[in-house]
């Protein structure tokens, strides 16, 4: 399971580390294994990664290090850096500042989460989402800026479908910087619901030999939660087999 920060409480900030180990337990003892967070920056309100406030981005920083001691306390591995509104460039701003800050903001976390065998995942999303890391290589290049070993790549199916190359070539282009994968349709519903044939991807993963998570998240749970996870789970199993 993957899990929202704002799922475990309404402030995610007022997390303990000590709740977190006890939810983490919780899990496993039912069978389930935590691999780590997304959707990072959604709550509190007033984060921000890029923006010029130097007071805002702190506390955005602050918070991140905080949900990595989180995330292995429940006994994750990865941070999935998506929150496209809280990451976008601010109108007005210049984007090379932008990028220069949020490469300084992802070391300061990874600094953090690093030794807690936590890896920050960048996310790129399409550019209806955002206008910072709107693709693989967006995301790549501040990566190689950040320039941390808990600095790594993750990459979305229906993200991907907005880019000029195929998702198998991205996948083979970024292979040595793949710490997470998300495996959704285009369409919002999970794999296996809409036009997107996963037996290329689960090939091209097999081929670059990832041995990370697929995780499925979605958009739309129709007709609900558990039926769209048992139902993504018997498909990634027969692509995957």
């Amino acid at each position: 399971m993957e899990v929202a920060p704002f799922t475990l409480g309404a402030d995610p900030s007022a997390l303990t580390e000590a709740y977190a180990a006890e939810m983490g337990e919780v899990a496993r003892k039912a069978g389930i294994a935590v691999c780590g967070l997304h959707w990072l920056l959604v709550k509190p309100e007033g984060l921000h990664l890029t923006t010029f406030d130097d007071a805002v981005r702190a506390h955005t920083v602050a918070f991140m290090q905080h949900l990595a001691r989180i995330c292995a306390a429940l006994g994750g591995s990865v941070m999935v850096l998506g929150s496209p509104r809280q990451r976008s460039v601010p109108e007005g701003e210049m984007y090379g500042d932008a990028f220069a800050r949020a490469a300084d903001a992802c070391r300061s976390v990874c600094e953090v989460a690093g030794p807690l065998g936590v890896t920050l995942a960048l996310e790129p999303l399409t550019p209806e989402d955002t206008n910072f890391l709107a693709s693989a290589d967006e995301a790549a290049r501040l990566m190689r800026a950040v320039d941390h070993d808990a600095c790594k790549m993750h990459l979305d199916v229906r993200a991907m479908c907005s880019e000029t190359r195929t998702i198998p070539e991205l996948i083979a282009a970024h292979a040595d910087d793949l710490a997470h994968f998300h495996a959704n349709d285009k369409n919002l519903r999970g794999p296996g619901t809409g036009d997107v044939d996963f037996a290329p991807i689960a090939k091209a993963l097999h081929d670059v030999d990832y041995d990370g998570w697929v995780s499925v998240e979605v958009f739309d749970y129709a007709p609900d939660g558990p039926t769209v996870a048992r139902q993504s789970l018997e498909y990634l199993r027969r692509v995957f087999a």
